[in-house]
């Protein structure tokens, strides 16, 4: 196995060579080269670097230094073999980040970072919608782009046949194929669901009830460092997809793990409310260098001030400087209407985003919000507070995310109390200039889509 080390002048030269002999004699790795990072205290002169017997990249930025040794020696592995103070934590973390990024192990004295692998399968063009975190919109903005590549959407031209295909940790154990072009899926519809065993909340459910198209779900378990899956059945969903008549393809995240099939391009989801260093530091980057287009959302008070948001937005730049940002922010839009009726929303939206929740519904819906459950994902709490609204407001319709309980307790309390449940999709709404900055964006991305699968099939 071809390597590159990394090494720092906290070492003596002596001490450098020895380690160097253990990795070709012991561990029989051959260094094809090696990248100085820093440090002076050990090696003052040019002559020490050079008794090391190895080619030596050196550059004042360690990121730099790494990727271009990276692309001069083209190693198997990057073994470091640096240490304190030249690099801590905060650096192995972005020596890590642009290592596995470029496909290639990541190895120290007690850990090691594998490159995820992608499968490289699908046989139509495809886009992946991934994400730096859970509770930030994925699924709604999917669905908003599902609608706006069938040209469902207003001002929408393109008009493909897309196919969704989900993982969740509450996804099928295979495969699981909806019609939702085909299906009329309402209350009914999903108590039958609930009633077979389902998790009629997965978000392919979720997809094909806001999109109206063919979704696929599936199953995953566990996600690592970078995003890859410790168990998922998304290959099994993938090939299913490459048999349907769909020309289009959506590979839908999990929370921060990505679908491990290898898509034409990436839309990342970051939310504003996150903390900065996990899309600053730790794999944050990672996800963003891996990104052709990035949507930001939650992006108002009391979720994200506007200093919070401008501190996310550099921090995206430094990390990849030519990426485009969309700001949004998330508002409900019921399936049916609502007018004069007495709602009780069910949402996953946090308690201190609740009075604009309320006041948009209103004031756009002309609706009356009597109450606002935020315990969507919390079932003991939820069915207490639906009963203690149900019973002091007397409301018309239960309106509710389809999300974590909506089916098996919203809909089912619904059917029970014989209040209307409508289901509520969240739109993905520009903060700065109008909506076509969101759709050209998306429009972009369909083109550079289709440009790389036609490359790729070329390429064989």
């Amino acid at each position: 196995m071809d390597c590159l080390v990394l090494v720092d002048g906290e070492h003596y030269p002596p001490v450098i060579k020895q380690a160097l002999k253990n990795v070709s004699e012991k561990l029989n790795y051959n260094i094809v080269g090696g990248v100085f990072l820093g440090g002076t205290e050990k090696i003052s002169k040019k002559k020490d670097l050079e008794s090391l017997n190895i080619p030596l990249i050196i550059e004042e930025n360690t990121i730099e230094a790494v990727s271009k040794g990276i692309s001069k020696f083209k190693p198997d592995l990057v073994l470091d073999l640096s240490d304190e103070p030249v690099v801590g934590y905060k650096e192995r973390f972005e020596i890590a980040n642009c290592v596995i990024n470029k496909g290639i192990q990541y190895k120290g004295s007690d850990f090691c970072f594998y490159p995820p692998v992608y499968l490289d399968i699908l046989q139509k063009p495809s886009v992946m919608i991934a994400g730096t975190g859970k509770r930030i919109g994925k699924t709604a903005v999917s669905a908003y782009t599902t609608r706006f590549l069938s040209g469902q959407e207003e001002n929408s031209k393109i008009t493909f046949n897309p196919c969704v295909v989900t993982m969740g940790r509450g996804g099928p154990g295979y495969p699981e194929v909806i019609e939702g072009h085909k299906i009329k899926m309402d209350s009914d519809y999903f108590l039958n669901e609930v009633s077979l065993g389902k998790h009629a909340a997965s978000d392919h459910y979720e997809d094909a009830l806001m999109s109206r198209v063919r979704t696929i779900g599936c199953r995953r378990c566990g996600g690592g460092f970078s995003g890859k899956p410790f168990y998922s059945v998304v290959k099994e969903g993938a090939e299913l997809a490459n048999k349907t008549d769909n020309d289009f393809l959506i590979f839908e995240g999990s929370g921060a793990t990505n679908p491990p099939v290898k898509t034409d391009t990436c839309i990342m989801i970051v939310g504003a409310h996150q903390p900065l260093e996990y899309i600053a530091g730790f794999m944050g980057p990672l996800r963003i260098m891996m990104a052709d287009f990035i949507i930001l959302t939650m992006c108002e008070e009391p979720m994200a001030d506007s200093l919070k948001i401008k501190n996310i937005e550099r921090a995206i730049k430094n990390i990849s400087s030519n990426i485009s940002v969309v700001k949004t922010v998330f508002r409900p839009k019921p399936l049916k209407d609502i007018k004069d009726k007495r709602i009780i929303l069910c949402t996953t939206a946090p308690e201190k985003i609740g009075f604009k929740l309320k006041n948009y519904l209103q004031e756009q819906y002309n609706c009356n919000v009597l109450g606002i459950s935020h315990y969507l994902s919390n079932r003991s709490k939820l069915i207490e507070q639906l009963d203690s609204f149900i019973k002091k407001t007397n409301p018309d319709v239960l309106l509710t995310e389809v999300k974590a309980a909506s089916m098996d307790i919203v809909t089912k309390i619904g059917a029970e109390k014989k209040l209307e449940v409508v289901y509520v999709d969240n739109i993905p709404v520009v903060t700065e200039g109008n909506q076509n900055k969101l759709n050209e964006a998306l429009e972009n991305i369909a083109d550079l889509t289709v440009k790389r699968f036609q490359e790729r099939q070329h390429n064989g």
